[in-house]
């Protein structure tokens, strides 16, 4: 099965691996990593992270994953290359403005949280701000 997750991987973390994991147990898995000016345009900040070095991340963590650049103005441009059977999405992940889940042409299941209240990406920032 072909699995497709997509997200920024800001400073990639055990949140972060628990989505990888699970759409590693359904399939071979494509991961979409998210462009910094589209970062910064919908989250209202710059990752921590460079677009490369989040790629990076994730293929030394995981070589056997198929990790390329999100298209920087054509969201579905991913989703049309890789013709997935499944777009597994975080709990709290938002879609790109102007792309809902009917947009896709597979199933989409949205995994539940791990451990929140420690690896959510906005508290992980604002620690790693108020560490400095």
């Amino acid at each position: 099965m072909r699995i497709l997750v997509f997200g920024t991987f800001d400073h990639l973390h055990p949140g972060h691996r628990y989505l990888l994991e699970e759409a590693r147990k359904r399939g071979a898995t494509s991961v979409v990593v998210a462009r910094d000016p589209n970062v910064l345009r919908f989250k209202g900040k710059a990752p921590l992270q460079n677009e490369e070095e989040r790629a990076t991340a994730i293929r030394s963590a995981y070589s056997d994953l198929n990790v390329m650049l999100g298209d920087s103005s054509d969201f579905l441009a991913p989703v049309r290359a890789v013709q997935p059977e499944l777009i597994l999405l975080g709990y709290d992940q938002k879609l790109p403005p102007g792309v809902s889940e009917k947009d896709f042409p597979c199933r989409v299941e949205r995994l539940e949280a791990f451990e929140p209240e420690k690896y959510k990406s906005s508290l992980r920032r604002a620690n790693a701000t108020n560490d400095h």
